[in-house]
């Protein structure tokens, strides 16, 4: 039998296994828009901790969206992880207004940590209430949505929830962008499997990672990912380790991020955590890349250049990968057609990886937000 033809049938299984996992997946993970804000009776106090370094691009429209959260009982604690711009002034001027938010300057950053790790750290030592909200400091969240999140922990006596954001870009690329980064994303987590307890799989979201503060102290906090510039998976992991419970839920009415502004931030802001993602393992990445191209970049190409039964499976595959990707679109706010550039954004995503890893190895680290963080040390942080 023709190797081409074995090629193109094994490409295919894989594909449709991948796709089958994938919407199946995303059909049982539950959404905060199930959870009616009117039933809630004595909820909790809540804190939310942000932590902010030279955000003043977008930090007035997304705090002022938490500042006028419905929720009856919560604090806001932004911390000023050593802002250059004009963050610290924006803070300054909004504190002054509302005294709900709390606003701590960090000026020294000690060693052993990532900024906006120990930005955050510091922030939940201040922290009075009874649940935790860490998020970042450019997401504009709806007024129920905190109400949701508590109610919905409580009801299914979690540890831990992460809420999935909306991504607003400015350009139709990027958009396309976000719509396939959400595949690469669920299938690297899996977050459909966070809630099983029998599954090593786990899950942490920057825009949404709330945790009961005794379970947040009990697994060490930040302190226990200090060197982690992928902080928001790693809480996750610590929480599923230790035997708590956590899930996963779509928030994508409830919660608006403009994730990058160009291409340009996409390559750069990925820098930090996609070869920390995979520990800093070559051979992940690689196996990532390979099998990124094999399925997600090589079919679109290969229906122009076979032909007979190899060009139909293909094209069977490139079918089966536009359907996977336009129905996870319906889950979050995104539009089924920008499946179309799927295999532009894989090849950015690979092109990302590739980048990412060899930067990392070539610097000897990595540079974020004005610091170096030697990759010795980082490795160090291993969870």
């Amino acid at each position: 039998m023709n190797i081409l033809f074995l090629i193109a049938v094994a490409t295919l299984i894989l594909v449709c296994l991948a796709g089958l996992e994938v919407v199946t997946g995303a059909r049982r993970v539950r959404a905060l828009r199930e959870t009616d804000p009117g039933t809630a009776t004595k909820l909790p106090p809540v804190s939310i901790v942000v932590a902010a370094r030279n955000e003043e691009r977008n930090i007035g429209e997304a705090l002022q969206s938490l500042l006028d959260l419905d929720y009856p009982d919560y604090e806001l604690i932004v911390v000023d992880d050593r802002s250059e711009d004009g963050t610290g002034a924006i803070l300054e001027e909004m504190s002054r207004e509302r005294e709900r938010l709390r606003v701590i300057r960090v000026e020294h950053l000690p060693q052993g940590w990532l900024g906006k790790n120990h930005a955050l750290w510091v922030g939940s030592r201040q922290a009075r209430g009874e649940y935790l909200l860490f998020t970042d400091a450019d997401i504009v969240m709806e007024p129920t949505v905190l109400t949701r999140g508590v109610i919905f922990m409580r009801k299914q006596s979690l540890d831990h929830l992460a809420a999935t954001p909306s991504l607003r870009m400015p350009s139709l690329f990027l958009d396309m962008f976000g719509a396939s980064f959400i595949i690469f994303f669920s299938l690297f987590s899996r977050p459909w499997k966070a809630r099983d307890p029998k599954s090593r799989c786990h899950i942490g979201i920057g825009a949404f990672n709330m945790l009961r503060a005794d379970a947040y102290r009990s697994i060490g906090g930040h302190e226990a990912i200090r060197l982690r510039p992928d902080d928001d998976i790693k809480l996750g992991k610590l929480i599923k380790t230790a035997g708590l419970r956590q899930e996963a839920a779509y928030a994508p009415e409830y919660l608006f991020v403009e994730w990058y502004a160009s291409v340009g931030e996409v390559v750069r802001g990925l820098e930090k955590n996609a070869f920390a993602g995979t520990d800093y393992s070559v051979p992940l990445v690689l196996t990532g890349v390979f099998g990124q191209s094999v399925c997600g970049i090589w079919p679109f190409l290969a229906i122009f250049v076979t032909g007979g039964a190899v060009q139909a499976l293909y094209l069977a595959t490139v079918l089966v990968t536009l359907a996977t990707v336009a129905d996870s679109a319906r889950f979050h706010r995104s539009h089924p057609w920008y499946a179309i550039a799927y295999p532009i954004t894989s090849a950015l995503f690979v092109y990302i990886l590739m980048r990412t890893m060899l930067l990392n190895l070539w610097q000897g680290g990595i540079y974020w937000r004005g610091t170096f963080y030697p990759l010795q040390e980082l490795k160090k942080n291993r969870i």
